[in-house]
């Protein structure tokens, strides 16, 4: 009993002037800390437009050194020969080796070949674009494959004259298609 009334008389004893003192002095030192490091800070405008004209200083010095670059002689690789040369001058040499080339015609897009059906899918009713069509009897369309070399080759068609060539292949007539049975589909399995 004697431990409790002494916690007791601890507990609500009244704080000493020092304990208090102590806590002020704690607050005042918190505060100079912060003016200390707040102070120096820049404030206003002031900071902002140092940092725009130091950015426009640096943006200057970085387009002159590019225009430099893009207007002068100078070795790139030594050892290996490369050098870099004024854009201007690049520009006539490319317009000039150009002029020299005879331009290459450009080739037909070649079309992907036909892949097979998977079993039990109807066949395409069209000829795929590309097919060449023999006349005759018994005429099949055959679909053209682009050349294993990899250089594209045009198809062959037999379209009238009269008709735009290059713009895909004829369509065969309902007469020279081959007449192919459709494919039986499989029965399904019954049990008894």
């Amino acid at each position: 009993m004697a431990e409790l009334e002494s916690a007791r008389r601890i507990a609500y004893a009244p704080t000493p002037f020092s304990t208090w003192l102590g806590i002020v002095c704690l607050f005042v030192l918190f505060g100079v800390i912060v003016l200390a490091v707040v102070g120096p800070s820049p404030r206003g405008t002031d900071y902002e437009e140092t940092r725009a004209k130091k950015r426009i200083e640096q943006l200057k010095t970085l387009r002159e050194e590019n225009q430099k670059e893009l207007a002068t002689y100078a070795w790139v690789d030594k050892n290996k020969g490369v050098a870099r040369i004024p854009i201007d001058r690049a520009m006539e040499l490319t317009v000039s080796d150009l002029a020299q080339k005879k331009p290459a015609p450009a080739g037909p897009i070649a079309t992907p070949p036909a892949q097979a059906a998977p079993a039990g899918a109807s066949p395409a009713p069209a000829a795929p674009q590309g097919a060449a069509v023999s006349p005759g009897a018994g005429a099949s369309a055959k679909a053209a494959s682009p050349p294993a070399t990899g250089t594209a080759q045009p198809a062959q068609s037999s379209a009238p004259a009269g008709s735009p060539s290059g713009q895909g292949a004829a369509s065969p007539s309902p007469a020279t298609q081959p007449s192919s049975p459709a494919p039986a589909s499989p029965a399904p399995a019954t049990t008894p």
